[in-house]
């Protein structure tokens, strides 16, 4: 698992967003009950920029 993943899974949490279900391969689909907005974490990321721009698609500051 990827260190940004998890870093970027727990600020989801931290805002409000949930775990919805397991997507193809190792991918996520994080939901937002509040906006019913959905974002896709992929446990392997490596890419801070990836990171970011799903913290973007989820209305939360850049933190990488």
């Amino acid at each position: 698992m990827g260190k940004l993943a998890k870093e970027t899974r727990e600020l989801l949490s931290a805002a409000g967003w949930t775990f919805l279900r397991q997507a193809k391969g190792d991918h996520e689909i994080w939901t937002n009950a509040a906006t019913g907005a959905k974002v896709t974490v992929d446990a392997n990321m490596t890419s801070r920029h990836t990171a970011n721009e799903i913290l973007k698609k989820a209305g939360l500051p850049k933190a990488f």
